[in-house]
């Protein structure tokens, strides 16, 4: 109805203006540079969680055939805009998208390379989840295909502490509060982020709330490995997402590259 319109209407709006200066362009780059390493001559890749397909959009420029699944109806009606900008560039389709479970997706076919960003990796709580995707990763990998995702990293999500935070943003059209809460439960590795979200229509003082729990795992690299072997690929590189740092005890955001064996 009107009022989930306006819901969805208020939350791209909030997303536009968190996460709309996010630096894809860089972000996408720095994915370039580690298939280029690791896969020289990956040119398709398979995206499990697309979000709003700006990382897809970068990289079809980059060169490469993108097809992002993704759990989010919103978010992929403004990926789907995205191609359909792309394509109007650029020809023959050049990036696809499909609603679709990182967990259970089969495409029926390979790709030369799978990636999974924006902490989509964090999403998979359990132990279940967290296999379940990696073995869809490995399913559409021939021997030797790799896998690069980021993740939240125990060791700084430890040391640091998730904080309670309060920001605002606002554009000529609305502002928009967002209240962070975190829990942590510490036998599950898993930090539970309470969003609350006020955006205010500032021509007409409209106000839309939403509220959202993501709980995020956070994940230690011996872990990983462990859970990779699992699903038929080694871990060959880890490093400090956008930087290529050293993981460390400052390093919220960890990037591993994995290959199917």
């Amino acid at each position: 109805g009107a009022e989930a319109m306006a819901a969805l209407g208020a939350y791209s709006r909030y997303y536009d203006l968190f996460y709309g200066d996010k630096p894809y362009g860089a972000e996408a780059a720095f994915v370039d540079g580690l298939l280029r390493e690791h896969a020289p001559g990956a040119r398709t890749l398979l995206e499990l969680g697309c979000g709003a397909g700006r990382h897809a959009r970068e990289l079809a420029g980059l060169g490469y055939t993108v097809h992002g699944i993704d759990l989010s109806e919103t978010m992929l009606a403004d990926a789907g805009r995205v191609a359909a900008e792309v394509d109007a560039c650029d020809g023959p389709a050049r990036i696809t998208f499909e609603y679709a479970d990182a967990r259970s997706y089969r495409a029926g076919r390979t790709f030369d390379a799978a990636i999974s960003l924006f902490h989509v990796v964090s999403y998979q709580t359990s132990n279940d989840d967290l296999l379940a995707a990696f073995g869809t990763a490995a399913a559409h990998l021939e021997c030797g295909g790799v896998f690069v995702f980021d993740c939240w990293y125990g060791p700084a999500v430890f040391t640091q502490r998730p904080e309670h935070r309060v920001r605002t943003l606002a554009d000529g059209r609305v502002s928009v509060t967002r209240t962070a809460t975190p829990t942590m439960r510490v036998d599950d590795d898993v930090c539970e982020v309470r969003y609350e979200i006020l955006v205010t229509d500032l021509a007409t003082g409209e106000v839309s709330t939403i509220e959202e729990t993501h709980p995020m795992r956070y994940l230690f690299t011996p872990e990983v490995r462990l859970a990779l072997d699992v699903a038929g690929m080694d871990l060959v590189h880890a490093c400090e997402f956008g930087t290529g740092a050293v993981l460390g005890f400052d390093t919220w955001n960890g990037c591993y590259v994995a290959r199917k064996r």
